[in-house]
């Protein structure tokens, strides 16, 4: 009798992360809701004394940004190599390099994309309305499992929120 093959770490946190997108989705989500997630998180960073940057793009359009006190240009520059990850492979940018690390691939080496313009690195997670991508929500300052951590604490205290009013 042989004994089902068991997950790896990284495996097992692959299925966490998928999960998350998967149950972390909207029927609408509009400019309000934006700036709702948004002003969330900067007041998240604001109480827990982070150094971050946060942004929201629908598409191309940045509709809404923040940075922290501690954060940096270059925080600003590492949302932007995350949120090319998250439309590139429609999955969290922590997700799309857990996925290739339980492959056992580098992703800055494997994936034949720019180091220097892709980072999948946790921090930048998937705005889907109905499916759909529409959109990427992101933070960084922190250590990737906090950024994406606190990401998704937003979008999922604004998904509770919508589901009770309506």
């Amino acid at each position: 009798m042989t004994d089902a093959p068991t997950l790896s770490a990284e495996d097992q946190k692959l299925e966490i992360l998928l999960e998350q997108e998967r149950s972390i989705q909207f029927d609408s989500f509009g400019f309000a809701d934006a700036w709702a997630v948004g002003s969330l998180l900067v007041e998240l960073g604001l109480e827990r004394d982070h150094p971050i940057a946060i942004a929201i793009m629908f598409g191309d359009q940045r509709v809404f940004h923040a940075s922290l006190p501690g954060a940096s240009a270059d925080n600003d520059g590492w949302l932007e190599n995350k949120f090319r990850v998250v439309r590139r492979f429609a999955s969290s940018s922590l997700a799309v390099g857990t996925r290739f690390r339980a492959a056992g691939r580098d992703f800055d080496t494997s994936s034949r994309l720019d180091p220097r313009t892709h980072a999948a690195h946790g921090g930048a997670f998937p705005l889907r309305v109905r499916g759909a991508l529409m959109g990427v929500v992101g933070v960084s300052g922190l250590a990737q499992q906090l950024d994406h951590d606190l990401v998704v604490e937003a979008l999922t205290a604004h998904r509770a929120q919508q589901l009770t009013r309506g």
